[in-house]
């Protein structure tokens, strides 16, 4: 049995993630609702905040002096953190972000593959249907 190029499986999640890159960028950039971008910017911080490294080495007294500065200048960059964003939460995001950037490239590249997939299934279709005559020498 053929598989025509709407009952494909690669073609049907490639055209998914397009729409769902799409949206995705829709609401990222800020088109929608300055909303939506102030959110994306606000939860894109979060994770940078939340993701890090700990180390472990054998206590002693200026390993434990060491830590608890390094956790009082932890809370007070969190707080300066919380400061700022709930000064920033008036103001419109400034400028196009890195991941508005990111997913255009991404929506390029779906885009792309897309067309690539119907032109060489044109191809392969017009082949299908009119083969060239084999010439014996």
């Amino acid at each position: 049995m053929r598989k025509s190029l709407e009952t494909s499986v690669y073609h049907s999640i490639l055209r998914v993630s397009l729409v769902v890159c799409a949206l995705v960028l829709l609401f990222d950039s800020g088109l929608v609702s300055d909303t939506t971008a102030r959110l994306s910017q606000g939860a894109q911080q979060y994770v940078a905040a939340a993701v890090g490294v700990r180390v472990g080495v054998a206590p002693n007294e200026v390993n434990v002096l060491t830590a608890r500065i390094t956790e009082l200048e932890g809370e007070l960059a969190r707080k300066d953190r919380e400061i700022a964003v709930n000064l920033n939460a008036g103001e419109a995001v400034p400028g196009p972000s890195t991941s508005t950037f990111i997913l255009s490239i991404i929506l390029f590249i779906l885009l792309v593959l897309i067309i690539l997939n119907y032109i060489l299934d044109y191809v392969r279709t017009r082949r299908e249907v009119n083969p060239r005559p084999v010439r014996i020498s």
